[in-house]
């Protein structure tokens, strides 16, 4: 639903931000899709189409616009979920600018701060190469994270196909030469093919996949075509696997995940379908992919590893959620140099400290 001008959260002309919590007015949503053809590889969920995601009940989205002159020069979404606000995650930041101008993300974060109100835990993510030193200066503790294998799409296909790692060039010539077939999901039969596998790799017992989305959801995901598309895999005309993709036009392009059927993996249809998406997002003109994670299966498409930054304002007495991760990241191989009954004592503490933090 299209919010009224009269209902957009927290609009100050003099702190220029506009703090949104559904889909913008029409002129507003012009000035914010002006800035994103104006922006350095704008992503998914940073357009007005955020608030039409199918995954967000319950959570709160939000959205801040950042202005100068009454022009959107940034955008930084998120989620409230429960004692936390988040915006993004460690596979995909949820901020762009214009530019890296300090006086841009000074606005993002006076919105974000003012969003956030009282709340114990703020998670911010951004590419390691848009640091975000104002959040810095404002008390949150920055983490560099692996990040995400990006590829150069403006190298074409051809160039990238011959930087995968020769055994992602292997498989995808297995996969042809075994009968393997790609279709973009486009009719109700695709999504309904698309459907049978996710399902069947949601229930596998091996993988144990914590998922519970609806086909309700699947199908009002796959309506959103300007920002997603799903790619279909058939051997002898049985859908085997799936792999989906989100983008901003003209911007970046994400890989968005992938399901498949364990009795067809070793007809290697998840590696054409990755370089099915590669070809396709080179014909649509995007410039940047990526893949959403830096994992071997990933990392054998080539590209580079790019990191992502994690800044976080705790808020809790003593720092509980810094302490529970510093807890956690403590080698267990540590603990076993010790004595016998020091282990025993050792684990026993970390167990009750993480169960307090």
């Amino acid at each position: 639903m299209r919010m009224s001008m009269s209902n957009v959260a927290q609009q100050e002309e003099e702190a220029h931000l506009s703090v949104l919590h559904g889909f913008p007015p029409r002129e507003l949503e012009d000035q914010w899709r002006s800035f994103l053809g104006q922006a350095d590889c704008p992503s998914a969920y940073t357009t007005p189409e955020f608030f039409l995601e199918p995954y967000w009940e319950g959570r709160r989205p939000f959205a801040i616009l950042a202005f100068e002159l009454g022009e959107v020069v940034g955008v930084l979404t998120g989620l409230h979920l429960r004692d936390r606000l988040i915006s993004g995650l460690p596979s995909r930041p949820q901020l762009c600018t214009k530019d890296d101008r300090g006086e841009i993300t000074d606005i993002l974060l006076k919105g974000l701060l003012q969003e956030a109100r009282t709340t114990k835990l703020v998670e911010v993510f951004s590419w390691h190469s848009k640091p975000l030193p104002t959040f810095e200066q404002n008390g949150f503790r920055r983490k560099q994270l692996e990040g995400d294998v990006v590829l150069d799409l403006s190298l074409g296909a051809d160039a990238l196909f011959k930087q995968f790692h020769e055994n992602r060039r292997r498989n995808i010539r297995t996969a042809i030469k075994s009968g393997i077939e790609v279709c973009e999901v486009e009719t109700d039969e695709h999504l309904a093919e698309y459907w049978k596998v996710y399902c069947g790799w949601r229930d596998s017992k091996r993988k144990n996949v914590q998922a519970d989305s609806s086909f309700a959801e699947a199908r009002k995901t796959h309506e959103l075509s300007a920002n997603h598309r799903r790619f279909l895999a058939r051997y002898k005309n049985q859908p085997v696997a799936a792999t989906g993709v989100r983008f901003c036009p003209a911007g970046l392009i994400e890989y968005a995940g992938n399901c498949s059927l364990d009795e067809f993996n070793g007809l290697r249809p998840n590696d054409l379908l990755i370089w099915r998406t590669i070809e396709w997002a080179c014909r649509q003109g995007f410039t940047k992919y990526s893949l959403g994670a830096a994992h071997p299966f990933l990392r054998k498409s080539g590209g580079v590893v790019e990191p992502i930054d994690c800044y976080r304002l705790d808020r809790t007495f003593l720092h509980r959620y810094e302490l529970k991760e510093s807890l956690r990241a403590i080698p267990r191989s540590l603990v076993y140099v010790l004595p016998t009954p020091l282990q025993i004592t050792a684990r026993a503490l970390r167990k009750r400290l993480l169960r307090r933090a």
